[in-house]
């Protein structure tokens, strides 16, 4: 809906900087993942215990939550394209020095080197991608999430193939490949303007005054907890070398990748935020225990392992969702106090487990991980009902809607949907959807909230003394493109509606495929008829026949 000026052309049709900021977001991606395989071979090698070795996570990510609360000030000042370049390269600087330190104390110091760089390119990676892209931004969001897949899923593949040659070669890939990303992205990416409006330093932590917002975080640093205790102990009971670690995590990513994009928002849509959130977690807890239990079994501790990518892909994206649903304040900010907050239970996990490893046992900081995901339950119970619909405004009058986009053909779906609403006898209100898309623990507007606004002012000023009484409207949505047509059925059933009329979909098959169909979500779920209106003919009802046609062209 508030993509600009949409068409449906192929997603892989775009500039050379679209492809390097992607390339770097693959390299990205297998952050994680890429160091997993290696742990144990970092233990033996370099005489460590396994909590010693934790403390790779920790710094890496106990740096990264407190860089997430400046990067929203320093982007502001600096702009996209600066901050994303200054994360690449620190993040080639400090890998490098990882691979050639020659202690544990060596590698987890410059581990926090790269969270800094780390937080400085995420923060920036997807914005600067939408705004390079030439497919609109549904092709940005399609590239955008291949490359997280991709980086998932080969990042422990990677990892185990040159950890199997010496643990350096993993951190020595990383520098070489993000250098290449660095260098392209110096050379294909344009300048970007500068925001207009400065963020302050204090902005994140004064946003986690707002109780839906803190309440998510909460939940969030629970999961993290146990999510991080699984990934930082778990290959030591699986006995594997690093190329068969790297071929379980592999498996691993790729049931994150997949439940992340593609049934996430699905079961969402069907279920809800908060229940599929509560099956979630209480999944994942079974999953500790199971690990917990069978940690003197390999085989049993490797199926958990890998079970566990389909949960964590679902609660990667549902969280980050509902932070978006609940929070009052700007959505990078908003993503910066959240970050914050996680990353810290993320970066202690590790180090506590690994105490607790020591003191009493390898399976104790799993089973203490399941208590974290049944807290985290508690924790969103808690505010269930900040993520509950809010109530209906009173119904003072029951217009035809139409719902639309900034898409070429947007003037002509409005006007044939005001000769609809002139049949009828009733007046006309605009509606604008302003998406927030989520793809795993990221969120981003394409679309600023004055440009939204214009969009339909120029529809009113259009049909002023049109005979038609005509209003405009701006609501919100979050998540995949799917979600704005359930926001539109929701509004309508609000106001009563008699109908919804829609314009002609520029959304090519795959993108409708990967992002969620408007169309068919609209259809679905509204109670009233949806009509399809374009300036060559007769308004027809949308039937599945018509959404086929839709979807094919």
């Amino acid at each position: 809906m508030s993509a600009s000026h949409e068409k449906a052309v192929s997603p892989f049709r775009q500039p050379k900087a679209v492809w390097a900021v992607a390339f770097a977001c693959v390299i990205s991606f297998m952050g994680i993942g890429l160091v997993d395989p290696i742990l144990p071979a970092l233990a033996d090698d370099l005489h460590a215990t396994p909590s010693q070795v934790s403390l790779l996570f920790t710094s890496y990510l106990v740096v990264t939550a407190v860089a997430m609360l400046g990067v929203g000030w320093v982007s502001s000042r600096i702009g996209a394209k600066k901050t994303l370049i200054a994360g690449l390269a620190i993040i080639v600087v400090f890998a490098a020095l990882a691979g050639a330190s020659g202690s544990i104390g060596g590698i987890v110091g410059f581990r926090a080197g790269w969270g800094l760089g780390n937080a400085l390119f995420i923060a920036t990676s997807l914005a600067v991608i939408v705004a390079s892209a030439s497919g609109g931004f549904g092709g940005a969001i399609i590239l955008y999430e291949t490359a997280l897949g991709l980086g998932i899923a080969v990042g422990p593949l990677l990892g185990g193939e040159l950890g199997s040659i010496s643990w350096r070669w993993p951190f020595f890939g990383v520098a070489i490949l993000m250098a290449i990303a660095l260098i392209a992205t110096l050379v294909m990416v344009k300048p970007l303007p500068t925001p207009t409006r400065k963020v302050p330093l204090s902005a994140p932590l004064k946003a986690l005054r707002h109780r839906g917002l803190l309440t998510m975080g909460i939940m969030a640093l629970l999961y993290n907890w146990g999510f991080f205790t699984m990934l930082g102990y778990a290959p030591y009971p699986m006995e594997l070398n690093a190329h068969k670690l790297g071929l379980v995590f592999t498996a691993w990513g790729l049931l994150v990748a997949a439940f992340s994009v593609f049934f996430a928002p699905r079961l969402q849509a069907r279920f809800g935020t908060a229940p599929v959130l509560y099956v979630n977690m209480a999944g994942l807890a079974a999953v500790m225990v199971v690990i917990a239990a069978g940690v003197d079994t390999p085989s049993a501790v490797i199926a958990a392992v890998i079970v566990s990518g389909a949960f964590i892909g679902i609660n990667n994206t549902l969280t980050t969702q509902a932070v978006m649903l609940v929070s009052p304040v700007e959505r990078p900010i908003a993503s910066s106090a959240y970050g914050f907050v996680r990353f810290i239970g993320g970066g202690l996990a590790p180090y506590v487990a690994g105490k607790l490893a020591d003191h009493f046992g390898l399976g104790v900081p799993f089973y203490v991980g399941a208590v974290a995901f049944l807290l985290a339950i508690v924790v969103l119970a808690s505010g269930h009902k900040l993520l509950s619909p809010s109530s209906p405004e009173p119904v003072t009058d029951r217009p035809v809607i139409v719902a639309v986009g900034n898409t070429l053909d947007a003037a002509a779906t409005v006007d044939a949907a005001a000769l609809v609403a002139r049949r009828e006898g009733r007046s006309l209100e605009i509606v604008h959807v302003r998406e927030t898309k989520v793809i795993e623990e990221l969120a981003i507007e394409p679309e600023a909230e004055d440009e939204a606004r214009a969009a339909v002012a120029r529809h009113l000023d259009r049909l002023a003394g049109s005979g038609v009484a005509v209003t405009g409207r701006i609501i919100e949505s979050v998540g995949d493109h799917a979600a704005a047509g359930r926001a539109v059925a929701r509004h309508a059933a609000e106001v009563d509606a008699p109908l919804i009329a829609i314009g002609r979909s520029p959304r090519g098959t795959l993108a409708q495929f990967t992002d969620g169909s408007f169309t068919s979500a609209l259809n679905h779920a509204a109670s009233m008829p949806v009509v399809l209106v374009s300036a060559e003919g007769e308004p027809r009802a949308l039937t599945p026949e018509a959404i086929a046609e839709l979807r094919a062209g």
